[in-house]
């Protein structure tokens, strides 16, 4: 009898010690769920209730905004079908040269191939990280001030800004490579460049074409407001009909921009069947 009610008094404990854990976690759970929302409700009060001229806001005025963009200014289609084509060109040649200069630096951020180890290892990561931390309007706009108004300047932003997302993703296709091959090759005397070649490109080789085709899609969206800066393309001819005032003649640019990404969604998405 005494062991057994040993044994039920250190059941009941032990209960307690559950049942204060679960209250404590509960009383966290919901305190950082308050704190959250408290902070949502600051932020929205100091930033779009506190920091908004509300009187210039009335539903006449958005309607009025809304009908000046509604009427379309069909008569520049004509003009934009160079800026269109040179965007899509822009976009193109920005994944290409992306693509080239992120082989270098996704073999230096693989850590299973890095070529000098963990040196090199966080050379490749800084690299990555510093193409996908700044963003491609001001990569647009150091290269701008470099090589002056123009393509050129759309596609160097665009190519230095896919480098991080191409690299980063194809670095970790290659350290999550099946092992198994790679160790026989190395086991019956490979080279390290054989056992790139032969064991782990075959690998990763959908993945980088996956990846590679996908920036490709996201590159056609960039480069519709490259020109926002200067560098070409649609971009500068909606730059320029903002600065003109012409309402209709920036809603007709959105068009043609929502038209060229329809068109790449469609592109995107036939390449993958093709090749993946």
């Amino acid at each position: 009898m005494r062991a057994g009610a040993a044994d039920l008094t250190a059941y009941d404990l032990h209960a307690d010690q559950i049942s204060a854990w679960r209250n404590r976690s509960r009383r966290m759970r919901y305190g950082t769920y308050f704190m959250v929302a408290a902070l949502i409700a600051w932020s929205v009060e100091a930033i779009v209730i506190g920091d908004t001229d509300w009187d210039r806001i009335s539903w006449a005025s958005m309607f009025k905004s809304a009908r000046q963009f509604m009427d379309v200014d069909f008569s520049i289609l004509g003009s934009l079908l160079t800026p269109a084509i040179e965007t899509a060109l822009m976009a193109t040649l920005g994944t290409l040269l992306g693509l080239v200069l992120a082989v270098p630096v996704a073999w230096l951020g693989a850590a299973n191939i890095s070529p000098l180890g963990k040196s090199s290892y966080a050379f490749g990561r800084a690299l990555m990280t510093m193409s996908r931390s700044v963003h491609e309007l001001v990569w647009a706009l150091i290269f701008v001030a470099a090589v002056g108004l123009g393509a050129l300047a759309g596609v160097l932003a665009m190519g230095i800004r896919s480098i991080g997302f191409i690299s980063k993703t194809v670095a970790e296709a290659i350290e999550d490579v099946n092992p198994g091959p790679v160790e026989a090759m190395r086991a019956v005397g490979a080279n390290r460049f054989q056992v790139l070649l032969f064991g782990i490109l075959p690998q990763v080789i959908p993945v980088f074409i996956g990846n590679v085709i996908f920036e490709w899609d996201v590159n056609i969206r960039r480069s519709t407001i490259m020109g926002l800066v200067g560098a070409g393309g649609l971009g500068l001819a909606l730059h320029r009909q903002m600065s003109a005032y012409n309402y209709g003649g920036v809603a007709t640019v959105l068009l043609v921009i929502l038209l060229l990404i329809i068109a790449g969604e469609i592109a995107s998405y036939l390449a993958r069947r093709a090749v993946i």
